[in-house]
């Protein structure tokens, strides 16, 4: 692969979200708000429809970059990044997943190279389209419910306090920062640096 890739492209950045205005601001498209956060960053607008998603290109440390709100809803996410990665021909190397984890509290973050989707649908959608789950995501903590009886579904499409967005924003500036890293090669810096459970989690 050369210095941008087969079609121009190096990476995909793919934050998963669900698309419509009763979403917006929910802990579950905690991915969508770190691609509006990296535009708003970086200075580019997240508006062309392509692969089933809002896209951008932005050129990014040497490297280009394409920056997706796939438009599948949450649990078809796979169908969009798969899209993507099948037209720019490249590997799920080149694919970094950002998304929402309830077992992480707000202000918490996690980078891992592969995993499970710890049953998180769009996750579970990624992996099933692309055929492995051997690709970087960087987890972005929401909180879980407090109380046992709470519906799970009902928890991250709920709105995020104005409490937790003050300690979800900065982890979105960290998350942009660690992108940066890992698409130069230096995933364990980015995850010795950014891996962090938190205000008030066990370390």
């Amino acid at each position: 692969m050369g210095l941008f890739g087969n079609n121009g492209i190096d990476f995909i950045i793919a934050g998963l979200g669900n698309p419509g205005s009763q979403y917006e601001n929910t802990r579950h498209n905690a991915g969508f708000l770190f691609i509006d956060r990296a535009a708003e960053k970086l200075g580019f607008r997240v508006n062309k429809l392509k692969h089933y998603a809002l896209t951008a290109k932005e050129n990014v440390g040497g490297l280009k970059l394409l920056f997706m709100k796939p438009q599948t809803y949450m649990n078809e996410s796979g169908l969009s990044v798969s899209d993507a990665m099948r037209f720019y021909k490249l590997t799920p190397d080149n694919v970094i997943i950002v998304h929402d984890d309830i077992a992480l509290p707000p202000g918490g973050m996690r980078i891992r190279k592969k995993g499970s989707d710890g049953g998180q649908k769009g996750m579970r959608s990624v992996i099933s389209h692309l055929g492995t789950d051997e690709f970087v995501r960087i987890k972005i903590g929401v909180g879980s419910p407090q109380h046992t009886n709470y519906d799970v579904v009902d928890y991250v499409l709920g709105q995020i306090s104005p409490d937790d967005k003050k300690l979800i924003l900065p982890v979105l500036d960290d998350t942009l920062d660690a992108i940066k890293l890992i698409i130069n090669g230096k995933i364990e810096e980015a995850m010795n640096k950014y891996n962090k459970r938190g205000i008030g989690a066990e370390s």
